[in-house]
């Protein structure tokens, strides 16, 4: 019989492969099972009808790494290529194994995302983490642009967008008709919404009124994607603070902050009822003042406007003196070398501009991109490894995870035309302060320096293999945040808090995993500032401690991240410079002397957390033995209630 998709059997690994680890030790970091649990296992009942509870770390990797060798099968089998299952069977096996250890992992899209049947049924958009918009070609496509960063929000990728759009149009009024549009209950049913009521305001086109009546109400599940519904509120006030801000302003050119304003409101609009920030990154033009200083209306500020993350596009050799007393006072914004993006990948290669038509970079900013371009993180932990030799065959099963998305159609075919050709990814490293405690500095840069050229011939010959275009760039440095507590890894480039800290989490009063949490002996505590909600305190050692964030200098970090470009990353690295006080009258300086080693930058003061139940806590080291001597480990939760998935990020940590 003639070998097609639809007969093809699904790629599986054998159940007896698959038994030991049922009942093999996970090397969870601190909060790492608790942190999986609350976040990404789903539900058993969508898998197999019956079934109760959600997954185990096991059921979960297996999900992973099936639905990865899944997508890799059809495309080979639907081009008519040669698959050979023995081959794959092998190397599906190691990255379970790596998986399942932790030396490597998706990021927490893949982890929530990979082998469902969202992914095949309905949109691959949903295994990428980020991208970017611009909105150059406003005036063209009009709302369509705000539609498709809302639809890109909807399922979970970080949105990086610019403000060139501005002053390409004059905001018009809209033809208000008495037509009902019966909003439907979709994903795809609000973002038309929103695309229909902004084509009103951008082209002068019908707007009718909007029936929200067949959206589920409050609380009801979504099947599919996961999660429970908000109900119709979040976006019938969309609809109306649209309306209220482009109705003030008829007649006049729309402006960069209304551009901002527009995504932030959506950004709302989106995250409602969650506490996470919307993963959005806002690029305007260095020199313009009225969009740097947007985030001082803080009424605006604490509506929406905290929205984004807003940074300006540097020219090189320009004069940094006022940006550099913003960023003293308020953290933002943040600096993009958009010319050494588009010149170079790694800095140790040299200029060559292959990455030429880069516009702007996804919201934790390691990623530089195409307008319209998707990126696909993947994690690997150097410190979870004893030699090189180990760590490359570790690598291998991150880019395989990552070049595989790329062969992922998404449902915008303007993206599709873009992942074709590029099939960016974007191999991380977090952990990387415990790696150079526990490899030495030098072995670690001699490790990235190898390593990119290793994985530069792994993707030629994978991509001969599968017969698509080598990867334009395959390296980066992205913050990480949730996935790395999975292992207890100090989250991307950056120093750890302490050698011994509290980390504190934040659990609504409902959860299913708080019961467990307290009969184990952890300190809980009712939430200080939001309702419904309790506060979970966990003791933390870091491991291979040498220093935390207080005790390195601004400089010391700066030269990391330029050195991480140099060596290991072709797409960027991502950092927070965290500054002491009398360090801000340096920043300028810095800006200037790392302008041309670096693609972006972020600084954040580092101040004492005076307020009550931070994040962070340090604490003495007897402290921590006697909390640890409360606690009972936690072998299992049982719980019904899905993990919540990740959808967004800030500008130091990543949730996606």
């Amino acid at each position: 019989m003639r070998r097609t998709v639809e007969n093809i059997r699904r790629f599986r690994l054998s159940d007896s492969f698959v038994e030991p680890y049922k009942k093999a030790t996970v090397p969870w970091g601190p909060l790492g099972y608790v942190t999986f649990k609350r976040t990404y296992a789903r539900r058993l009942s969508e898998f197999e009808a019956g079934a109760t509870g959600t997954e185990e770390w096991w059921q979960t990797c297996r999900r992973v790494v099936e639905g990865m060798f899944d997508i890799q099968k059809e495309h080979v089998i639907r081009l008519g290529l040669e698959w050979n299952d023995q081959k794959a069977q092998r190397t599906a096996k190691d990255a379970y194994d790596r998986l399942f250890n932790l030396k490597w992992t998706p990021p927490g899209r893949g982890l929530w995302m990979m082998g469902t049947k969202f992914v095949t049924e309905r949109t691959g958009a949903a295994l990428f983490n980020c991208a970017f918009r611009s909105t150059s070609d406003l005036s063209t496509k009009g709302g369509y642009i705000f539609a498709w960063i809302m639809d890109a929000l909807m399922v979970g990728v970080g949105v990086g967008f610019d403000t060139k759009g501005a002053g390409t149009l004059a905001i018009c009024e809209p033809q208000y008709t008495n037509d009902t549009l019966v909003i439907d209950d979709s994903r795809e049913g609000w973002v038309n919404s929103v695309h229909v009521l902004l084509d009103g305001f951008i082209f002068g086109s019908k707007v009718p009124k909007f029936d929200y009546s067949a959206i589920r109400p409050e609380g009801a599940l979504i099947h599919g994607f996961g999660g429970t519904s908000s109900g119709h509120g979040p976006l019938k006030e969309l609809h109306e603070n649209l309306v209220e801000l482009y109705s003030k302003k008829i007649g006049e050119q729309i402006s960069s902050v209304d551009i901002v304003d527009t995504e932030n409101l959506i950004g709302r609009c989106v995250v409602a009822g969650n506490v996470r920030r919307s993963a959005a990154l806002a690029l305007g033009d260095h020199s313009d003042r009225h969009y740097l200083e947007m985030k001082n209306d803080q009424e605006k500020l604490y509506h929406h406007r905290w929205g984004s993350n807003n940074s300006y596009n540097a020219p090189v050799g320009m004069d940094y003196t006022w940006h550099a007393e913003q960023v003293q006072d308020n953290g933002e914004p943040g600096t993009i070398w958009l010319e050494n993006a588009r010149a170079y990948g790694r800095f140790k290669d040299g200029i060559n501009y292959d990455d030429i038509e880069v516009v702007g970079f996804n919201p934790c900013v390691e990623q530089s991109l195409h307008n319209a371009e998707l990126c696909c993180l993947v994690e690997t932990f150097p410190a979870k490894h004893a030699d090189y030799e180990d760590y490359l065959k570790t690598l291998k099963c991150a880019y395989l995870y990552g070049k595989t998305v790329t062969l992922v159609n998404t449902h915008w075919p303007e993206t599709n035309a873009k992942m074709l050709k590029n099939r960016r990814i974007g191999l991380s490293q977090s952990g990387i302060i415990q790696a150079f405690n526990k490899h030495g500095r030098r072995t670690m840069f001699e490790w990235c320096d190898d390593a990119y050229e290793d994985v530069r011939e792994l993707d030629k010959e994978y991509s001969n293999w599968l017969c698509v275009p080598r990867s334009i760039k395959m390296t980066s440095i992205k913050p990480s945040g949730t996935v790395s507590l999975l292992n207890g890894s100090t989250p991307g480039i950056h120093f750890p808090e302490d050698e011994y800290y509290i980390r504190r989490i934040r659990f609504a009063d409902s959860s299913p995993i708080l019961p467990s949490l307290r009969d184990a002996g952890y300190v809980i505590e009712k939430d200080a500032y939001s309702p419904n909600t309790s506060v979970v305190e966990f003791p933390v050692q870091e491991q291979f401690f040498t220093k935390g964030k207080k005790d390195v200098s601004m400089w010391e970090q700066l030269e990391l991240a330029a050195q991480y470009q140099y060596y290991w990353a072709d797409n960027a690295v991502s950092v927070t410079v965290t500054f002491k006080p009398e360090e801000a009258s340096q920043i300028k300086n810095a800006l200037e002397m790392y302008e041309t080693r670096l693609k972006a930058v972020s600084f954040l003061k580092l101040s004492e957390t005076g307020y009550k139940q931070a994040p962070y806590e340090p604490i003495t080291e007897e402290e921590y033995h006697q909390r640890v001597k409360q606690i009972t480990p936690i072998q299992r939760i049982e719980t019904d209630e899905a993990g919540v998935g990740t959808k967004f990020c800030t500008n130091d940590t990543c949730e996606i």
